[in-house]
């Protein structure tokens, strides 16, 4: 069935297509058919009337870690009040996690994505990371294979308490890493001061490699370190935080198909620079903004405001601030458009509503998108649709 879109002042389409006003836009088997002026519309089965707002493709979150119990309060208050982040906090989660069950972390996750949709985010990657055993990571790698778009493996998020360093690599990159390989598309590696250094992180990423899944990076956050250089010669479809970047570092992501994921609200949480969007979009590389929603430095899914931010403070059009949160995301988990709206397999591209891709909407309870930075903090999110269909 065939649904019509109208009453559309500005459909962002973050294709060639550019931005069309008083438009209209024809949703068919959960892809976009057809997009133009609302006055040439086609006939269709349904119609749906948008009253005058503005339409952006849903956002696309490809960094993200839903699966996790307990929350981290103390730590985050303890750091406004002026200690300093280091990659270790990531522990405390762990027994909470371990000790919460299936049926519990099942409604957890859930409630996260409802949310993240309800924010009009379409497509969201989340990571294992928060139960570092063997079990625990299986279980958390196959309940967001049945509820999540896209699963990356992080056993190697930090070396859990009491853990040989060279020990526990060795269990991610082999039991570990044969358990959730059946569930995930991804693996990736927090390469940082306090987590895993460039040896250890190299080992990992082969390792999930010559098990078939693509190479995510952890990098760059804390200070410069070996994190992109490692992304950008293994292939990685990503490296994220990238607080810290070398000249050289620059030139290697701009040079390179590797996507630089700058994460804004986890800048703002742990009080880091924010990372230099701006230098990386000026020196041609590729850019995705993110929630790194997550317990301890970026409890929070809502992409709104992470554009919002990098607009307000990292310099960004609103064009590019969006591109990054939609195409940019959909890059960075190869999910982007290569050619007649369809990703590398085929199938409706994320990220873009040009024909041929996914009919992922958000609609703006607005008629501006401008004021997605212009009004920050407002709830503006009027309606999501994926594939065309509205997400209660």
């Amino acid at each position: 069935m065939a649904t019509l879109f109208t009453g559309i002042s500005e459909l962002r389409t973050v294709s060639e297509a550019g931005t069309l006003r008083e438009a209209a836009l024809v949703a068919e088997g959960g892809a976009v058919a057809w997009i133009g002026p609302a006055g040439d519309a086609p006939a269709c089965d349904d119609a749906v009337d948008l009253g005058g707002r503005a339409v952006l493709p849903g956002w696309v979150d490809s960094h993200s870690h839903m699966i996790f119990d307990g929350d981290r309060a103390e730590e985050f208050e303890a750091r406004m009040a002026g200690q300093d982040y280091a990659a270790g906090g990531i522990a405390v989660t762990m027994k909470a996690t371990r000790g919460a069950g299936e049926k519990r972390l099942r409604r957890l996750l859930r409630q996260r994505l409802a949310a993240a949709r309800a924010g009009g985010t379409t497509c969201m990657e989340t990571k294992t990371g928060y139960g570092l055993d063997v079990d625990s990571e299986t279980l958390a790698a196959r309940i967001a294979a049945e509820e999540a778009d896209e699963v990356t493996f992080l056993g190697a998020h930090v070396v859990p308490p009491g853990a040989d360093a060279e020990e526990y690599v060795d269990l991610v990159c082999g039991d570990m890493l044969a358990a959730v390989a059946p569930h995930v598309g991804w693996i990736d590696v927090f390469c940082e001061r306090g987590a895993f250094n460039e040896e250890h992180s190299r080992r990992v990423l082969e390792a999930g490699r010559a098990a078939g899944l693509g190479l995510r990076v952890h990098g760059n956050q804390l200070g410069e370190g070996p994190g992109v250089a490692l992304a950008v010669e293994l292939g990685a479809a990503s490296v994220d935080h990238v607080n810290y970047l070398s000249d050289a570092d620059v030139e290697a992501l701009a040079a390179s198909e590797t996507v630089a994921t700058v994460l804004p609200a986890c800048d703002l949480s742990t009080r880091q620079p924010l990372a230099p969007a701006r230098r990386l979009l000026d020196a041609g590389a590729r850019v995705a903004i993110a929630s790194n929603l997550n317990p301890g430095t970026s409890y929070t899914s809502a992409m709104t405001f992470c554009v919002a931010t990098a607009v307000l403070q990292q310099r960004l059009s609103l064009d590019e601030a969006i591109a990054a949160a939609t195409s940019g995301g959909a890059r960075a988990l190869r999910r982007h458009d290569v050619g007649s709206g369809l990703d590398a397999q085929g199938r409706p591209a994320k990220g873009t509503l040009a024909v041929g891709a996914a009919a992922d909407l958000h609609v703006l309870d607005t008629a501006h998108a401008i004021d997605l930075a212009y009004r920050p903090g407002m709830p503006l999110t009027w309606r999501t649709y994926v594939a065309g269909r509205r997400v209660a």
